[in-house]
């Protein structure tokens, strides 16, 4: 006798990861990194006002395992730039949010120097220190912010390697997450990162995605409600499109 058809289980879809960088003021933003104080309140009021709540990388992931995603979002914040202690987490702490900081190890307490912009201050270790104390999860960008592509094995190895041993130094927790600096990331790179121990690493928009290639939803000044609505959308299309 043949058995009844089962019925199909639901797969949950991969949580929606939202992108920031800094958060200050916009006057002078060419690479279009920042959002003002007051887009970002109103992003995370946005947030809540629908029933999401934002949390770092780790619990995203582990919510996610064991089937329990639904209505949150992971928050991530690429170099470390200082305004995150100053401006960004005042206003996560005040919404119960979490978010992941990927912080760029040999430039901690200086300033972005990898790009021609206008020069933003980072993190320094007293304040890293601050904001994991305060719950949120450092995670590591590389030492330098260097596209790793470019390098060669041993340069790619000493990005991956001792950059989290300088920020567990710094912050006294384990640092398990990584983010690929502008975003570029080939199977080389992918590869490395998951032999260095790593347990996750972010990428923007990765062509084969996997834990240790987990795209990225860029935010902006621009993005309001209904920008995010849509961001939210897309990234459902994108992962129905995979089934």
């Amino acid at each position: 006798m043949a058995r009844p058809a089962q019925p199909p289980q639901e797969v949950e879809p991969p949580p929606l990861v939202l992108m920031y960088h800094s958060i200050d003021r916009c006057d002078d933003d060419p690479h279009l990194v920042t959002v003002s104080p007051h887009r970002f309140e109103r992003q995370m009021a946005w947030l809540r006002a629908r029933g999401l709540r934002g949390v770092g990388m780790a619990e995203l992931l582990a919510e996610h395992a064991e089937g329990r995603a639904r209505g949150i979002v992971g928050l991530t914040f690429d170099d470390g730039y200082a305004d995150f202690a100053t401006r960004a987490l005042p206003v996560l702490v005040r919404y119960g949010f979490g978010a992941t900081v990927f912080a760029v190890s040999g430039r901690v307490g200086s300033y972005n120097a990898w790009d021609d912009g206008p020069r933003k201050p980072l993190m320094t270790a007293e304040q890293l220190r601050t904001v994991a104390d305060t719950g949120m999860e450092v995670a590591s960008h590389g030492r330098h912010h260097v596209s790793l592509p470019e390098v060669d094995d041993t340069e790619l190895r000493e990005e991956l390697e001792e950059s989290r041993t300088a920020l567990e130094g710094i912050v006294g927790r384990q640092v398990t997450g990584f983010a690929y600096p502008y975003g570029h990331a080939t199977a080389r790179e992918i590869d490395a990162v998951r032999a260095a121990g790593y347990d996750y690493a972010c990428d923007i928009r990765p062509q084969e995605p996997s834990r240790h290639a987990l795209g990225r939803a860029y935010i902006g000044e621009r993005d309001g409600g209904l920008r995010l609505r849509a961001k939210i959308i897309r990234h459902q299309l994108q992962w129905r499109s995979r089934l």
